[in-house]
């Protein structure tokens, strides 16, 4: 089932996010070093959930919630962002539930929602390394087929 957030979901999926993302953050940790990373993620155990935090404290009615036997498996934030074009941000499946569809359910409700909200078009953006490819099969899968490739660098001071 996908539902609206609800106040009582948000430790619930500050938790989800905060594991979904701890591949991710390792990968970054080993590309750009303990040093960086930790420069720029500092406490990164806990840094998704903060992020998922501040959406919800300033944007509640835009957060979708999978619910499956009572339980949260996952999350999908919603952003109206550039005039027609919705945005999708950070969303999870819960690693540990085994529960299969959830992504997709997660974006079609997305669709429907930026839909009804006046948007033509909706983006998501994601990392073009390992630990992002299943979340890039999942963007494929909902039928997301354009995109800008970018790279970030950085450099000691």
């Amino acid at each position: 089932m996908i539902r609206m957030f609800r106040p009582d979901d948000l430790p619930i999926i500050m938790d989800l996010g905060d594991r979904a993302w701890q591949p991710i953050y390792a990968l970054f940790r080993t590309q750009l070093g303990g040093e960086l990373f930790d420069a720029t993620r500092p406490d990164a155990g806990r840094a998704k959930g903060r992020q998922i935090k501040v959406h919800c404290d300033q944007h509640p009615e835009g957060m979708l919630i999978c619910e499956r036997g009572g339980r949260v498996v996952g999350f999908c934030t919603l952003l109206l962002a550039d005039g027609k074009v919705g945005e999708i941000g950070s969303n999870a499946v819960d690693p540990q539930s085994g529960e299969k569809g959830v992504g997709q359910e997660l974006y079609q409700a997305a669709f429907a929602w930026f839909t009804a909200h006046g948007c033509t078009h909706v983006k998501v953006t994601t990392g073009l390394d390992e630990a992002h490819a299943p979340a890039r099969r999942a963007y494929a899968r909902a039928g997301f087929e354009q995109h800008c490739d970018f790279v970030t660098y950085y450099r000691k001071l």
